[in-house]
C-alpha cells in the first residue's frame, strides 16, 4: 500500500458486535472461493454464525489447492499459477488476517513475455509512477518505436489513460478489445505481446472481450496505480500457505465448514429467514445467505430456486456466459530445466499455450520434489482452448521453448481442464447482477459478479465478497469493513479532459 493516491472507501458504520443482538444472526456462505471466503471472514469477525458450503473437498475455489497420491508418491497440486499484485488491496487484506507480514508471499522479480518471433519484452526496473511506467514500457519494447507512438490516435486512445469506473462501461463496453485496438491505431505487433497476454488473463481471445474491461485492467496494473507490475506469488502450495491458516482463524470464530456438499437449491422459510438444501438431504436454516459461485453454479442454483428474487434479475443471472475453456498441464521432469529460465514466462503466438510456470524457483514443495529427483516441476496455462486441445499441442510449445526439455523423462503428469470462469464480453456489463439482490438477505459474491470499482480477477472476488458481507452487516446494524481500491479515475486531468471530448464511435 505505497500509492498515495489510492482510494479507501470507508466501512459502513454499527454496532461492533452481533453479541448484542437477539437473536444471533445466522449466515449461510455457499461457495469458498475467495469471495465466500471474505464473506465468512466479514460476517464472523461481527460475531454473525456463520456455515459455509463447498461442493469441493477444499478451499480458496480457483486457488484452491489439495495433495494427490499416485505411484507411491504426494504431488502437491493446484488449479494454476496466480500473481497476487501489490494493488489487491482487499484480497492481501484477507490473506493478513493469518501473515500479517504476507511472509506467504515472495516477489517475482520479473515476468518476462516472448512473442512467436522470439522478441521479448520486460518489467523489471520500470518506473513505478504513472505514465511514466507505460511509457517506459512501450519506448523500451521491441515491438513498439517512436514512429508507433506517433501513428496513435490520441484522441481515440484517451480513454485507456483516463479511466472513470463505472464510466469507462459507458464509454466502451459497447465494442470489443480487438476492435477498439484497431481503432486507436495500436500497432499490431505490440497489440499481440502486450494487450494479448492480459486479454487472455481473463479467459477470452480479444475479439470476445468487452474493451471496457480492457480499459479498466489498463488503469489497474498500468496508469491508474504506483504500486508497480512485479506481482508476488505464493511460497507453497495454496491449500498450504493460504487457506488451512485462514480456515483455522475462521473455525476459531465459530465459523463450520461443510466440505464436499453441493447446494442444490435456497427457498424463503418462515419469516425471513432462508433455507439452503444440500444434495445430501441437509437443510442450513439462515437470516442470510451469500451465494459466492461461478457462473454454472449460481444458475443452477437460481434455476432450481423459482421463489428466489424477481424476473428481471433471474433474467440476468440466466445471461451470464461462461469463458472458454482453459487448461493447466503439469510435469515433474526428470532434468532440471536451464537455470537461466524464469519462473514465470508470458506468451503469445506460441499456440496453445499462454505461459509457463518453474515451481521450484518459487513454491516449497517444487522446490523439495526438484531437490529429491534432480528435475524440474513445469506447468504450462492454455486459456480460451478448444475443448479437444491435446496436451502434447502444449508441450510442443514448452518443448521449442526451452528446448532442454524435449529429451526430459516425463516421472509424473497432470491434465486439468476446466470452463467455469466468467465471461465479460461487450454490451453485457449493464445486465451482470451485482451485490444486492431483490431478496431480503439474500447476496451474491464472486469474479464475475458487478462492482462499481476498479478491480479484476481475485481481487473483484475479495471486493465482492467483503462488499457481500458489507451489506448484510448493515442490514443488522453492524458496522462493515473498509474496502480499499486503485484510484477510481485516471490520474491525469488532461487527459480526462481529452477523454470526455464528444467523439465518434469507433
Amino acid at each position: 500500500m505505497t500509492d498515495r493516491r489510492r482510494r479507501v472507501h470507508p466501512a459502513p458504520p454499527g454496532a461492533p458486535d452481533a453479541g448484542a443482538l437477539s437473536p444471533r444472526p445466522r449466515a449461510v456462505v455457499v461457495g469458498v472461493g475467495i469471495a465466500g471466503l471474505a464473506a465468512a471472514t466479514g460476517l464472523a469477525e461481527r460475531g454473525v454464525a456463520v456455515e459455509v458450503v463447498e461442493r469441493e473437498g477444499y478451499l480458496g475455489g480457483r486457488v484452491g489447492g489439495w495433495t494427490e497420491h499416485t505411484d507411491g508418491a504426494e504431488l502437491a497440486m493446484n488449479r494454476g499459477f496466480h500473481a497476487f499484485f501489490r494493488q489487491y488491496y482487499n484480497l492481501r487484506a484477507l490473506l493478513r488476517r493469518v501473515d500479517p507480514e504476507l511472509r506467504m508471499l515472495a516477489p517475482v522479480g520479473d515476468y518476462p513475455l516472448i512473442d512467436g518471433a522470439g522478441r521479448r519484452d520486460s518489467f523489471r526496473g520500470l518506473p513505478r509512477t504513472p505514465p511514466w511506467n507505460a511509457l517506459a514500457f512501450a519506448l523500451r519494447s521491441p515491438t513498439f518505436r517512436l514512429p508507433d507512438l506517433a501513428r496513435i490516435n490520441a484522441r481515440a486512445a484517451a480513454p485507456l489513460a483516463a479511466v472513470s469506473v463505472p464510466d469507462i462501461y459507458r464509454r466502451l463496453d459497447h465494442i470489443d478489445a480487438e476492435t477498439f485496438l484497431k481503432a486507436i491505431n495500436f500497432p499490431e505487433s505490440a497489440r499481440h505481446l502486450a494487450f494479448e497476454v492480459f486479454s487472455r488473463s481473463f479467459f477470452a481471445e480479444p475479439a470476445h472481450l468487452s474493451a471496457a474491461e480492457l480499459a479498466t485492467m489498463f488503469h489497474i496494473y498500468f496508469l491508474g496505480s504506483s504500486e508497480g507490475l512485479i506481482f508476488d506469488v505464493a511460497t507453497a502450495n495454496f491449500n498450504v500457505s493460504l487457506w488451512d491458516p485462514l480456515r483455522d482463524y475462521l473455525g476459531a470464530r465459530g465459523v463450520r465448514v461443510h466440505l464436499g456438499a453441493r447446494v442444490s437449491r435456497v427457498e424463503p422459510g418462515a419469516a425471513k429467514t432462508l433455507c439452503v438444501h444440500t444434495d445430501s438431504g441437509e437443510r442450513l436454516d439462515a437470516d442470510a445467505v451469500v451465494l459466492a459461485l461461478d457462473v454454472g453454479g449460481l444458475q443452477g442454483v437460481v434455476a432450481a430456486s423459482p421463489r428466489l428474487g424477481d424476473d428481471p434479475w433471474r433474467d440476468r443471472i440466466r445471461r451470464l456466459r461462461t469463458a472458454p475453456p482453459f487448461v493447466v498441464h503439469r510435469l515433474w521432469l526428470g532434468r532440471p530445466v536451464d537455470a537461466n529460465r524464469p519462473a514465470f514466462l508470458g506468451t503469445a503466438g506460441h499456440r496453445p499455450v499462454d505461459n509457463i510456470s518453474v515451481l521450484e524457483r518459487y513454491e516449497h514443495e517444487g522446490a523439495a520434489w526438484a531437490r529429491r529427483h534432480r528435475g524440474s516441476v513445469v506447468e504450462l496455462h492454455s486459456y480460451a482452448a478448444g475443448s479437444d486441445l491435446p496436451p502434447a499441442a502444449a508441450a510442443a510449445q514448452l518443448h521449442r521453448l526451452y528446448p532442454e526439455t524435449a529429451t526430459a523423462r516425463v516421472a509424473h503428469e497432470r491434465v486439468l481442464r476446466h470452463a467455469d470462469c466468467p465471461l465479460f464480453a461487450p454490451g453485457t456489463y449493464p445486465h451482470r447482477p451485482g451485490v444486492a439482490t431483490p431478496h431480503p438477505g439474500l447476496v451474491l459474491a464472486g469474479d464475475g459478479i458487478r462492482i462499481d470499482l476498479p478491480v479484476a480477477l481475485m481481487e473483484r472476488a475479495a471486493t465482492t465478497g467483503w462488499s457481500a458481507a458489507n451489506r448484510l452487516l448493515a442490514s443488522w446494524g453492524l458496522a462493515g469493513h473498509e474496502l480499499c481500491t486503485v484510484p477510481t479515475r485516471g490520474r491525469s486531468a488532461l487527459l480526462r479532459s481529452l477523454a470526455d471530448r464528444p467523439r465518434r464511435r469507433p
